[in-house]
């Protein structure tokens, strides 16, 4: 399908999401928006840039990737 590569796909494919914002957002507009797309498919996507690209992943995935963020392996 157009707009997708890997575990990314072009955040306009995915027009029935409901995005939340994360709460620790701040005024700059450095935001994070998720996701729930299929299952325990998440979607993420900068709130800047609605249209552009989301990544997808599911919560396995997520829950792996916030902990090495929190942990300081991954920035």
């Amino acid at each position: 399908m157009a707009g997708e590569t890997g575990n990314a796909r072009s955040a306009w494919l995915l027009s029935g999401a409901t995005w939340r914002k994360s709460s620790h957002s701040g005024a700059v507009g450095n935001c994070v928006e998720l996701a729930l797309v299929a299952g325990d498919q998440m979607a993420i996507r900068n709130s800047r840039n609605p249209r552009g690209p989301a990544l997808i992943h599911n919560r396995t995935e997520l829950t792996a990737l916030l902990a090495g963020i929190k942990d300081g392996q991954i920035r």
